[in-house]
C-alpha cells in the first residue's frame, strides 16, 4: 500500500500523471489541458521562489562587521541570483511551451516531427525533441567539444 509521501512523489508539480486511454489520439484536448496545468503550476512555483528570494535579500541587507561573513553572504547572494537567472530563462521556456500548446504544436519533435511521448513530456514538460533526436544532438555536442 502506497503511503501519502509516495503518492506525493508521484505528482508532477502537484498534478497527477496522465493515464492514457486505449486508442486515444495523441495530444488531444485532455492531454493538452494536462500539460498546460503542469506547465502553469511549474511556472507559478518558479515565480513564487523568485518572490521569496527578493524578500529574503531585502531582509538580509544588513552589513556584517566580519569580512568573512560578508564574503559568505555575497557568495550566497551571487549563487542565488545565478539560480534565479536560470529559472527566469526556464519560465520563458515554459511560456513558449504553453504557446505551443495553444498553437497545436506541443508534443512533437522540432527536428523530425514525431510525437515526443507523454512520459517524456511529463519528465521534461519543456522538451521539444524526441529522445532519438536529443540523443543525436548530445552526441554531436560531445564530438565538437
Amino acid at each position: 500500500m502506497a503511503t501519502a509521501k509516495t503518492k506525493l512523489a508521484e505528482l508532477i508539480h502537484g498534478i497527477k500523471p496522465y493515464r492514457a486511454k486505449k486508442r486515444e489520439q495523441y495530444m488531444n484536448d485532455d492531454q493538452q489541458d494536462h500539460f498546460k496545468a503542469i506547465l502553469n503550476a511549474w511556472r507559478q512555483e518558479l515565480i513564487d521562489d523568485t518572490e521569496k528570494t527578493v524578500v529574503s535579500m531585502q531582509d538580509e541587507s544588513i552589513n556584517l562587521p566580519d569580512p568573512n561573513d560578508r564574503a559568505t553572504q555575497e557568495t550566497d547572494r551571487s549563487f542565488e541570483l545565478r539560480t534565479r537567472d536560470r529559472e527566469r530563462k526556464l519560465v520563458k521556456k515554459i511560456e513558449e511551451s504553453i504557446g505551443m500548446i495553444d498553437s497545436g504544436d506541443y508534443g512533437y519533435c522540432d527536428s523530425c516531427g514525431v510525437s515526443i511521448g507523454i512520459k517524456r513530456l511529463e519528465a521534461r514538460p519543456t522538451a521539444n525533441q524526441c529522445i532519438d533526436c536529443k540523443t543525436l544532438d548530445e552526441i554531436r555536442e560531445k564530438q565538437l567539444a
